[in-house]
C-alpha cells in the first residue's frame, strides 16, 4: 500500500524526472505515429484498391511484417546507425530521433495491413464506381481514404497505443538514458529492477490512463460510424 501512496504523491507533485519521462514517450509516440500514418495509410489504400500481380505475397510479407518482433526491428536500426553502419555518421544512435526510427520500422506494416484490409473489405462499391466513372488510381485512393476517415481514425490510434506500449526496440536504440531517452516503459522496467517500485507504479499508472483513453476513443468513433 505504501508504494501505491507514494506512487500517487509522485503524480499530484508532478516529480519533475517523471514529467520529463511522460513527455519523451509522446513525443516519441507522436512523431513515429504521425510518419507512419503518412507513409501507412496511402500505402495501405493502395493495395486495399488494386489487384495485381504478386498481392497475395506482398499481403503476406506485410502481415509476417506486422508480427516484427521488437528487438529485432531494434538491433536492425541499431546496426545502421552504430558509429560502424551505414548512417553512423548523422550520430543519431542513443536519441529520441533514432527511437522514431525504430517505432516507424515497427509501426507502418500494421498501419498498412489494417488500412488495406479495411479498404478491401469495405470500400468495394466506392472502387467499382470511381473505376465505371473513369478515376484514376490516386483519386480512388483519395475517395476511399476520405470516405472512409471516420473508421481510419480508430487504426491511427491503434498505431498510438503500439507505440507508446513498446519497450524492446527503443531500449536497444534509445539505451535507455536518464533525461534524454528513457520512456515510460524503459522506466518501468529500470525502476522495478532497481526495487522503486513506487516510480514504477506512478509510471504504469499513466500508461494505463493513457491506453484507457485511446481505447475508449477508438471505440467511440468506430461506434459512430457504424451508426451512421
Amino acid at each position: 500500500m505504501d508504494s501505491f501512496r507514494q506512487a500517487f504523491e509522485l503524480l499530484f507533485s508532478l516529480d519533475k524526472e517523471l514529467m520529463q519521462i511522460i513527455g519523451v514517450t509522446l513525443r516519441m509516440s507522436f512523431f513515429s505515429t504521425t510518419i507512419s500514418c503518412i507513409l501507412g495509410l496511402p500505402i495501405g489504400a493502395l493495395i486495399g484498391t488494386k489487384s495485381f500481380k504478386g498481392k497475395s505475397f506482398l499481403k503476406k510479407l506485410i502481415h509476417t511484417l506486422m508480427g516484427l518482433p521488437p528487438v529485432v526491428a531494434g538491433l536492425f536500426v541499431y546496426m545502421l546507425f552504430t558509429h560502424y553502419g551505414p548512417f553512423g555518421s548523422l550520430n543519431l544512435l542513443f536519441t529520441v530521433k533514432v527511437m522514431v526510427i525504430a517505432q516507424v520500422i515497427l509501426i507502418t506494416p500494421i498501419v498498412i495491413g489494417l488500412s488495406s484490409s479495411f479498404i478491401e473489405s469495405t470500400s468495394k462499391p466506392i472502387i467499382e464506381t470511381a473505376r465505371g466513372i473513369g478515376l484514376k488510381n490516386g483519386k480512388i485512393v483519395k475517395l476511399c481514404l476520405s470516405e472512409g476517415r471516420t473508421s481510419l481514425v480508430s487504426i491511427v490510434l491503434s498505431a498510438f497505443g503500439r507505440s507508446i506500449a513498446e519497450v524492446g526496440a527503443v531500449s536497444i536504440v534509445g539505451g535507455n538514458i536518464q533525461w534524454k531517452t528513457r520512456v515510460m516503459t524503459t522506466a518501468i522496467m529500470l525502476e522495478t529492477n532497481k526495487g522503486k517500485f513506487s516510480f514504477a507504479l506512478a509510471l504504469g499508472i499513466i500508461l494505463l490512463i493513457i491506453a484507457f483513453i485511446v481505447n475508449a476513443v477508438a471505440s467511440f468513433i468506430v461506434k459512430e460510424a457504424k451508426d451512421d
